[in-house]
């Protein structure tokens, strides 16, 4: 890290921030507002704009930010958060945008920052497409204003649509992030500043450890981890989506098919060339369709998903474009259909339950 970055980081947005932010978009550091200045209004009232959303697919409210999403959004990991994939990734973002995808989800510790500046490739020339959605995986004030700098120099914008906690867990790290000097505190600051618009929070480890955070703090968005197998352990659905909907917040579902681990289609690899808390000798028991659908008939804004390729960007847009609602009954089905497969496809839950 530049000494740059490293001058007074608890006055970190009104200096260091605003120069990585200028630096970030090409522009010279003189005669650049400073973010106390910039016009918090226009960024309320202005929002990404892709012409070719609402003819893609359907679209719904994002909670209550005004923002228009489609049923369908790229998340940043997969092919994008590996390295030497520079060139197919951009390909692959680039193919999204232009097929009507107009949300884009990433975080700092995506491949140990290769997502981000994959995505920032794309963002460069087409950021006012796409909302764009970052994360904080550190707890602390100062640590989450070092991330932050780092996601809009590698994202190669001058702010985020939406920052989130990434992956709460626990009550200790509940704890950490809610203290005087803590990572909810880089948030609210960096909103303040104009350098983030929106707040969120997101997990799928344990549904009641964020009910307390939605209680706690008004959010503008959650992303959650919900698929057909949710409703069998520690269900996101049962017991954490009540509480967003009551709020009115954005609901952003991931895991849609657990890394493949879901689909009929996924060939598990031998035991030992699989991570430990994800191993697994059964395929998964849907059809890509099937666990699609599934999520986009939650009651949520969108569903976020990496892909692995182009051709898997196309199935699922074409798979979006055609949706209709499940009814109670096929939800029931698959969820049914599911029950041979709950730990693979909840692999991210917490399943020691001594923890």
């Amino acid at each position: 890290m530049s000494e740059k970055s490293n001058i007074g980081r608890r006055t970190f947005l009104g200096t260091g921030l605003a120069a990585a932010a200028s630096v970030a978009v090409g522009n010279s550091l003189h005669g650049a507002p400073a973010p106390g200045e910039l016009n918090l209004q226009k960024f309320k009232n202005e929002h990404p704009y892709n012409e070719r959303t609402h003819l893609a697919m359907p679209t719904n409210a994002f909670g209550k930010t005004g923002f228009k999403v489609g049923i369908l959004s790229l998340g940043g990991q997969a092919t994008l958060e590996q390295k030497g994939t520079e060139e197919q990734s951009e390909k692959m973002i680039n193919r999204a945008i232009d097929l009507g995808v107009n949300y884009i989800d990433t975080a700092a510790s995506y491949g140990r920052g290769v997502s981000q500046k994959h995505i920032g490739m794309v963002m460069k020339t087409r950021r006012k497409e796409v909302w764009l959605s970052s994360k904080t995986h550190d707890r602390s004030y100062d640590g989450s204003m070092r991330l932050l700098e780092e996601s809009l120099n590698s994202l190669q914008t001058d702010h985020l649509d939406m920052w989130q906690l990434h992956n709460v867990q626990r009550q200790d790290q509940v704890d950490q992030i809610f203290a005087e000097d803590g990572a909810l505190k880089a948030l609210i600051k960096a909103r303040e500043e104009g350098i983030v618009r929106n707040l969120g929070i997101t997990g799928h480890y344990e549904p009641m450890i964020l009910v307390d955070c939605l209680k706690r703090f008004q959010f503008d968005a959650i992303l959650m981890a919900m698929n057909a197998a949710d409703v069998h352990y520690l269900s996101f659905k049962n017991y954490l989506l009540p509480e967003a909907q009551k709020q009115g917040i954005a609901i952003i579902g991931m895991k849609v098919a657990t890394r493949g681990r879901m689909i009929s289609t996924w060939a598990p690899p031998p035991l030992e060339d699989q991570p430990e808390r994800m191993r697994t000798p059964l395929p998964g028991t849907l059809t890509i369709k099937e666990a699609l659908s599934y999520n986009m008939s939650l009651p949520v804004s969108t569903t976020i998903l990496g892909v692995d390729n182009i051709d898997q960007i196309e199935e699922n847009m074409k798979i979006a474009s055609q949706f209709s609602p499940l009814s109670e009954h096929d939800m029931k089905e698959l969820e049914f259909k599911t029950l041979p497969i709950v730990r693979q496809g909840l692999y991210f839950r917490r399943w020691n339950l001594g923890a």
